[in-house]
């Protein structure tokens, strides 16, 4: 099984930075895709943003040019860094991953964590 722990919520005011973290642990054999979704009340979850192992990414049109996504192989972890916050980025975020283990491929999710930009 893996376990995608993340780290860094917290509020913050608008046009200010914040980032992410997501942790995987557990026992596999390598981790694919690791991408970060966000979820604002009342509306459905959204994929924000995707790197691959070779570290190729892709961003939701409403993040892009203000967020980027990182990710340390070496650590099995994933990083979200946001820029110039609006209050539409107001979410819970969630860490999900492709990940190969004695169970064959399969995807995971983080518990998420509360981002508020408000003033």
């Amino acid at each position: 099984q893996v376990q995608l722990v993340e780290s860094g919520g917290g509020l913050v005011q608008p046009g200010g930075s914040l980032g992410l973290s997501c942790a995987a642990s557990g026992r596999f054999f390598s981790i694919n895709i690791m991408r970060w979704y966000r979820q604002a009340p009342g509306k459905e979850r959204e994929l924000v943003a995707s790197i691959t192992s070779g570290g190729s990414t892709n961003y939701a049109n409403s993040v892009k040019g203000r967020f980027t996504i990182s990710r340390d192989n070496a650590k099995n972890t994933v990083y979200l860094q946001m820029n110039s916050l609006k209050p539409e980025d107001t979410a819970v975020y969630y860490c999900n991953a492709d990940a190969n283990s004695s169970y064959g491929l399969r995807n995971y999710w983080g518990q998420g964590t509360q981002v508020t930009v408000s003033s």
